[in-house]
């Protein structure tokens, strides 16, 4: 009995311990990103030592920019909400380069008919291409094709299979 409020107790102070440590280093972040967008462009922010390392705004954009694929739940069109971050700098990015152009290719799983599932894969890009317009991209950059379940990233009948194919890729054209 003893132990076991012991336990709790260590637990809490862990997790309070990390709570402060991940807080403290948001608010660095939260500077070193105010600092990098203000200026526009993609060479390192001015804080830094000049030692030619990247802030950790633009650390974080190059990781977003990296990541392309999206995936949906069964039978959903609406992108999950921890993408959007990411998103949001895949939108940025299109804002900042008026001449670069991607095509979002929508997929779905093999369940459902052929019909069905090219509307999902197109709902889905449709989702994805309307956020990056809101957050400053041009339509005309954008291009929305729809696969359905044409273009599977993983054979098989599992949920694992399934869960994979039912995406969406932003590719540069």
């Amino acid at each position: 009995m003893q132990s076991n409020k012991f336990l709790r107790i260590g637990i809490m102070v862990l997790a309070l311990f990390a709570f402060a440590a991940c807080s403290s280093t948001s608010d660095t972040e939260g500077m070193d990103s105010s600092t990098t967008s203000s200026s526009g462009s993609n060479a390192t922010s001015s804080g830094t030592s000049g030692s030619g390392s990247l802030s950790q705004e633009d650390i974080r954009r190059q990781n977003a920019l990296r990541e392309t694929v999206f995936y949906f739940d069964f039978d959903v069109a609406e992108f999950q909400a921890e993408d959007r971050e990411t998103l949001t700098y895949h939108a940025r990015d299109l804002a900042a380069n008026p001449s670069k152009q991607v095509r979002l290719e929508g997929h779905a799983d093999e369940r459902g008919t052929r019909e069905y599932n090219l509307a999902l894969g197109e709902r889905r890009a449709n989702g994805i291409l309307n956020y990056l317009i809101v957050n400053g991209a041009a339509r005309s950059q954008i291009e929305v094709v729809s696969y359905g379940e044409e273009r599977p990233a993983a054979s098989g009948q599992t949920e694992s299979a399934y869960a994979r194919n039912r995406r969406v890729e932003i590719v540069a054209r």
